[in-house]
C-alpha cells in the first residue's frame, strides 16, 4: 500500500500532535549566544556537508524511552557515526524528560537532540516562549541524505511542517504519523462471532452482548484517564464537525459545553452507567489496562497507533489488533463513520543552545532519510513522516489496519491541538475530570463544566502564551 496516497489527504494542519508537559518552572534559560557559536563545533559547509557539521564534534542525544523504545535511535546514531566516524555520540534514554533535562536547559547546557515526548515532557509552550528551541528551517532546505534531487522538505508528508510550527517558525520535528481510535482483537471477535458497531446504539447493544459473555466491554488507564477524552472529543467532532475542535483549541467560551460535546458526553456516560468497564480500571496505568485487554479481559481500549509496539511483548500470537474509528452518534453526524483522528506526532527538537547545533540538525537529516525511516518502521511498527518510506516494507497486522483506516478516512481526518498549546489543560484539568467521569462520580454536565472551568482558567492566565488555530 502506497503511504503517500494513504496519508496525503489526512495530514492535518495545526500544531504538535503529541501532548507536551512540565514547564521550565518559570526559569529563563541561561548562557549567552557564545554557547551555541563555539567555533570548536562548527565545520565548513559543502555539497557533502550542507549543514556544516564538524566531523569530530561530539553529539548528545536524549530519547524518550516509551512505546517506541530506544533501539531505533541507536540505529540512527549508528548511521550518523558511519558518516562521521570521529564523532563521539552520547546516548541516553529516560521516561522523565522534564525532570532529567530541566536543569540542563536552565544551566544553558542542553543536549543536541531531544525526543521531547511522554508524560514527563517539557512543555513546548514554555520552551517556545523562552526561545529555547532552534529553528529547523535550514534542515528543511538541505538536500535529502539519500533521495536524489530532493530537499528534506520535499520528502516530508503534507502537514509535517505545519504541525511543528509556532508563529510561522518550524521548531519541532514530529517524526511519526499517528492514528487515534478504538482497538479490538479480530481473533476475539471472530471467535465470538461479533462485528464492530458503526453506530452508538449498535455499540451499546454489542457491549451488552460482550458483557453477557463474561468479558468487560471496556478498560482504560484510570491513572491516565485522558485516554478516554480522545474518543469523547472524537465523537463530538464527528457529530458537530471540525469547528468543535477549533473552538476548544482557541479557548472559546463554553466550547466544552457545545451541543456536540453534550451529546458525546451523554453517550459515553452510558458505558459507565451500564457498568461496561472492567472492574478496577480506575487504578490501572496504560500498560496494565492494555495488558488486561491483550489477555482478553476486555474487548476495547482507546489508544494511538503506538499501541502495537508498546504491547508487543505481551500480545498473544494471532491476537491481530485492529484500530477503528469511534461509532457515529447517528445520521445527523457531520463527518462519516470512517473519519478518524490522525496527525504527525512524537516530537523531536534541537535546543537553541545546543553545543553541536549543526550535528543535531544532521541527526534529524539521518532520521528523515529513506534508510532511517524504513529502519524505524521495521523496528517499532509505526509510520514515519517520510513520504514513501514504507514502500516495500512488510507492515505488521496492526499497522496495516492503521494504514487502511487512514485511507478510508481520507479528507475527513481531523485533529485537535489544545493539548499541545496548553499542556496543563489536558494533563491535569481534563485528565482529572475524566477520572471522575469514568469512575462514575460525576454526571456528564459536571464533567463538561469541570473541563470548561479548566479552559477558562487557562484563558484568563496572563502568564501563559496563547495561540490561535485557524478555522
Amino acid at each position: 500500500m502506497n503511504r503517500r496516497e494513504i496519508l496525503r489527504r489526512t495530514a492535518a494542519a495545526g500544531l504538535l500532535a503529541t501532548p507536551a508537559a512540565g514547564l521550565l518552572a518559570g526559569c529563563a534559560t541561561s548562557g549567552g549566544d557564545d554557547d551555541k557559536k563555539d567555533a570548536g563545533y562548527k565545520g565548513t559547509k559543502s555539497e557533502q556537508n550542507p549543514l556544516g557539521v564538524k566531523e569530530d564534534a561530539p553529539l548528545d542525544v536524549v530519547i524518550f524511552n516509551g512505546g517506541f523504545g530506544e533501539e531505533y535511535a541507536k540505529a540512527h546514531e549508528a548511521m550518523y557515526k558511519e558518516k562521521y566516524p570521529k564523532a563521539e555520540i552520547k546516548h541516553s534514554a529516560t521516561q522523565e524528560i522534564n525532570k532529567t533535562l530541566q536543569p540542563r536547559f536552565v544551566d544553558g547546557n542542553p543536549p543536541d537532540v531531544v525526543n521531547n515526548s511522554g508524560a514527563g515532557q517539557i512543555d513546548f509552550n514554555g520552551l517556545v516562549s523562552q526561545n529555547a528551541v532552534a529553528d529547523l528551517s535550514e534542515l528543511l532546505d538541505a538536500p535529502s541524505l539519500d533521495i536524489p534531487g530532493k530537499t528534506v522538505r520535499d520528502t516530508l508528508l503534507p502537514g509535517t511542517v505545519e504541525v511543528g510550527s509556532y508563529d510561522g517558525k518550524f521548531l519541532v520535528l514530529n517524526y511519526t504519523y499517528t492514528a487515534y481510535g478504538i482497538w479490538y482483537s479480530t481473533k476475539l471477535f471472530a471467535d465470538r462471532g461479533w462485528q464492530y458497531a458503526k453506530t452508538w446504539d449498535e455499540h451499546i447493544a454489542l457491549c451488552k452482548q460482550i458483557k453477557a459473555a463474561g468479558i468487560a466491554p471496556w478498560t482504560y488507564p484510570g491513572v491516565h484517564p485522558r485516554y478516554m477524552s480522545w474518543p469523547v472529543i472524537s465523537t463530538a467532532i464527528k457529530f458537530g464537525g471540525p469547528s468543535v475542535a477549533v473552538a476548544i483549541d482557541n479557548l472559546e467560551p463554553n466550547a466544552w459545553k457545545s451541543d456536540a460535546m453534550k451529546m458525546a458526553a451523554d453517550a459515553w456516560h452510558q458505558i459507565v452507567k451500564d457498568k461496561y468497564i472492567l472492574d478496577g480500571s480506575a487504578g490501572l496505568d496504560h500498560i496494565q489496562s492494555q495488558t488486561a485487554w491483550c489477555q482478553g479481559k476486555a474487548a476495547f481500549v482507546s489508544c494511538g497507533s503506538w499501541l502495537e509496539n508498546e504491547q508487543e511483548k505481551v500480545t498473544p500470537a494471532g491476537f491481530n489488533m485492529t484500530v477503528v474509528p469511534t461509532p457515529s452518534l447517528g445520521a445527523g453526524d457531520k463527518l462519516p463513520f470512517e473519519a478518524i483522528r490522525g496527525t504527525a506526532g512524537e516530537p523531536f527538537m534541537v535546543p537553541a543552545k545546543a553545543k553541536n547545533l549543526a550535528g543535531g540538525l544532521e541527526y534529524m537529516r539521518v532520521m528523515l532519510s529513506r534508510k532511517g525511516a524504513q529502519d524505524f518502521t521495521k523496528k517499532v511498527s509505526s509510520l514515519p513522516v517520510v513520504a514513501g518510506a514504507t514502500e516495500g516494507v512488510e507492515l505488521p497486522f496492526g499497522l496495516t489496519t492503521v494504514a487502511k483506516a487512514l485511507d478510508a478516512s481520507g479528507s475527513n481526518g481531523f485533529n485537535w491541538v489544545y493539548n499541545n498549546f496548553y499542556r496543563k489543560l489536558e494533563r491535569e484539568l481534563v485528565d482529572a475530570a475524566c477520572g471522575e467521569f469514568f469512575a462514575g462520580r460525576i454526571s456528564p454536565a459536571e464533567f463538561l463544566d469541570k473541563c470548561q472551568k479548566g479552559a477558562d482558567a487557562i484563558a484568563q492566565d496572563s502568564s501563559i502564551k496563547k495561540y490561535k488555530r485557524a478555522a
